[in-house]
């Protein structure tokens, strides 16, 4: 098990409030799977993050292109590959 942290950059600000419903869906979906660790906008509204976790990048790339955001062209996806650091 890995993580991938796709980085959801803005591109249509007016279009995504129409889409951002099956957007959160899709969201919820893949979190009730375990497939999501983290999620949430930016607070400048640039865009968003979502941390995958997935056994490998294809596996995560496929799931992060099915977003609804992404397949309507309203954010540019990059994804890579996330190493959580934690304090000891």
């Amino acid at each position: 098990m890995a993580y991938f942290a796709a980085i959801l950059h803005m591109i249509d600000t007016e279009k995504n409030k129409e889409v951002l419903p099956r957007h959160i869906q899709y969201l919820n979906e893949l979190d009730a799977q375990g497939k999501i660790f983290a999620r949430g906008p930016f607070l400048d509204e640039s865009g968003g993050l979502v941390v995958y976790v997935a056994d490998s990048f294809e596996e995560a790339h496929a799931l992060a292109v099915k977003d609804p955001h992404v397949v309507e062209g309203l954010r540019e996806l990059e994804l890579k590959e996330w190493k959580i650091l934690v304090k000891s």
